[in-house]
């Protein structure tokens, strides 16, 4: 059963790879046939929020992914290294946004991932917030190839970095503090789908 969940994220994983890769964003909200661009959906979204949200959080319309959310701000952030284009206050409001819905919906058993640049499918800066799937953490029972960057603890969502590299991170409480795990591309798929 093991292999074959990472036999479908690995899958999942080359078939997003071939699709992904915002670092050419073409989303200009002044011009109509933006609606058209898959990676501009956010953008639109985004966009019909009042000034005054500046973040906010909405279901995944993605079928595959009934049981994720997707924390964003309103002010756009596209392309590459978005959470260094972010003040420090920004990014605290972004996680903030983001913590609360999770523990809202899952309680202490959450887990809020971004890919990296790379592996983005929407230009629009968004993370994901889900249930943590078992079984995630380095050490865990899981192939070599299967596992995921050691962690490092912090804090709070201040204390999270703002990833100038442009790779992935995701996160997941622990008590009182936050395993953050970076470095790595495609980090959704720690999360239940």
């Amino acid at each position: 059963m093991r292999f074959c969940l990472v036999f479908a994220a690995l899958m999942a994983l080359f078939t997003t790879a071939a699709k992904s890769d915002i670092r050419g964003c073409e989303c200009d909200l002044k011009k109509p046939e933006t609606a058209t661009i898959r990676g501009c959906s956010l953008c639109l979204e985004a966009e019909k929020r009042p000034e005054s949200e500046a973040f906010f959080v909405l279901r995944d319309v993605n079928p595959t992914k009934p049981n994720r959310w997707l924390a964003l701000p309103r002010k756009a952030f596209d392309g590459i290294n978005p959470l260094a284009q972010m003040t420090a206050e920004e990014r605290l409001g972004l996680w903030t946004t983001a913590i609360a819905k999770a523990k809202e919906v899952w309680g202490d058993g959450w887990g809020i991932a971004m890919n990296s640049d790379l592996r983005r499918t929407q230009c629009h800066l968004h993370v994901h917030i889900g249930k943590l799937l078992e079984h995630q953490e380095p050490g865990d029972e899981l192939p070599d190839d299967a596992r995921h960057a050691e962690g490092k603890y912090v804090n709070g969502p201040a204390e999270l970095p703002a990833l100038a590299d442009g790779t992935g991170l995701w996160f997941h409480p622990v008590g009182n503090r936050l395993h953050v795990h970076v470095g790595e591309q495609a980090t959704e798929f720690v999360l239940l789908r």
